[in-house]
């Protein structure tokens, strides 16, 4: 059985592939194309926040007693992500190219960053703390992200 960590790891990577193929069809100018990418990658970001903030940091919460901890951070965290996520949706909407490119640059290097802690500290915390609740939550989790649009199998 896989761990926390390494679910959740391997829907942050889900995500950066998403985020490159928006990059790749703004970069050659293709409004639908990038739409239809950048709707994919909204919509996984969002079930993965939504996993987070629904299931996982509640469980955590509640096993050790830390509501103020890292998961409090992430939730601040996802919250500018998903304003990130709307300036650059408007950016595409726009066909502005180096409107969304700056836009992009800041949510990369938020999402690299909110993500090393992630994997770092809180998803071992995840996964010390909640061995024993462990199938339940992944099971929860990917019935949360298989609700993204063009969700990968």
């Amino acid at each position: 059985m896989t761990d926390i960590t390494t679910f959740l790891l391997d829907d942050h990577r889900h995500c950066d592939d998403l985020f490159a193929a928006v990059e790749q069809a703004v970069s050659a100018l293709d409004w639908p194309r990038a739409g239809t990418a950048f709707a994919n990658l909204h919509s996984a970001m969002e079930q993965h926040f939504v996993a987070e903030e629904s299931i996982l940091f509640p469980a955590f919460e509640a096993k050790t007693g830390m509501s103020r901890g890292p998961t409090e951070v992430m939730r601040v965290e996802h919250v500018q992500m998903r304003e990130l996520l709307n300036a650059a949706l408007q950016s595409l909407q726009a066909k502005d190219d180096e409107d969304y490119a700056g836009n992009a640059e800041t949510l990369l290097i938020m999402m690299q960053q909110h993500n090393m802690k992630e994997e770092h500290v809180l998803y071992p915390m995840c996964d010390d703390h909640l061995a024993e609740q462990s199938g339940a939550l992944l099971q929860s989790m990917g019935q949360t992200l298989s609700q993204a649009v063009g969700y990968r199998a």
